[in-house]
């Protein structure tokens, strides 16, 4: 069990419901800083930051976190929202667990700290609205599958709002989009390419997106086929009644795409 250092009186109560929640599933997996690294796709250092209360955990950090422990990322992601609207950077201190050292922190700047505030608060923004543009999505096409009186029953083609915008960790988006029955996401239109771990570029960015349209996190969209992917795909395999092999070929893809 870590040994954590108590959180600020001052930080906002929002904030401090998700780091309390984050430091008890730290503590249940059992994993050291640096495996929980390992096994997410994120630096320590980033951890650090998260579980410290000094950084606002991007929404694919959690969903990766929610993958090792075994907790529905739905909660985390609600939580994480949340905890946006009330974030307020605070200056960086050590995180103090039974593993981890205490090095001294130098004093900031009101300068720095001002300028540190209104980055947060920009990322802050752009998260909440790609998060609108997700909520839009999600109920234009509960709409278009329902069947009701404006669904079309030929062949169409609908642009979808983008599930995932690229950014400087994720280059790949996801613009769902329907054409002739089948479904894209605007990374790559194969249906043949075989995949595994260790693949990357924009094919296994493409499943990946299409996993997550099918409700299923693939963790981050980043075009890399790791363990996260490879858990993903079997348990859409599983669910689709294929075999279960983690690998992406002709049948998974047409699954994903029909």
């Amino acid at each position: 069990m870590s040994r954590w250092k108590v959180l600020p009186a001052e930080l906002d109560p929002r904030v401090r419901q998700l780091v309390v929640r984050l430091r008890r599933l730290k503590d249940h997996s059992g994993l050291s800083i640096r495996q929980l690294a390992a096994r997410t796709g994120y630096s320590a250092k980033s951890w650090e930051r998260y579980l410290g209360a000094r950084s606002l955990p991007p929404a694919q950090a959690l969903e990766a976190l929610a993958q090792v422990c075994g907790e529905d990322p739905a909660r985390l992601l609600a939580l994480r929202e949340v905890a946006a609207e009330g974030w307020t950077a605070l200056p960086e201190r050590p995180l103090m667990t039974s593993h981890l050292p205490s090095p001294e922190s130098a004093p900031r700047s009101p300068e720095r700290r001002a300028l540190r505030i209104a980055l947060v608060a920009g990322s802050v923004s752009l998260v909440l609205a790609v998060s609108s543009a997700v909520l839009v999505t999600i109920r234009i096409m509960d709409a278009d599958n329902s069947g009701g009186p404006g669904a079309s029953s030929t062949a169409t083609t609908r642009s979808a709002a983008p599930l995932a915008a690229p950014t400087a960790a994720s280059p790949y988006p996801c613009r769902i989009q329907r054409t002739d029955g089948l479904w894209y996401a605007g990374n790559s239109r194969t249906q043949q390419e075989n995949l595994a771990v260790g693949n990357t570029g924009p094919d296994v960015a493409e499943a990946q997106c299409l996993l997550r349209r099918a409700g299923i996190s693939p963790g981050g969209i980043d075009g890399i086929f790791g363990p996260l992917t490879e858990h993903a795909v079997k348990q859409f395999q599983k669910r689709s009644g294929l075999v279960v092999d983690g690998m992406v070929g002709p049948h998974t893809w047409k699954a994903l795409r029909g």
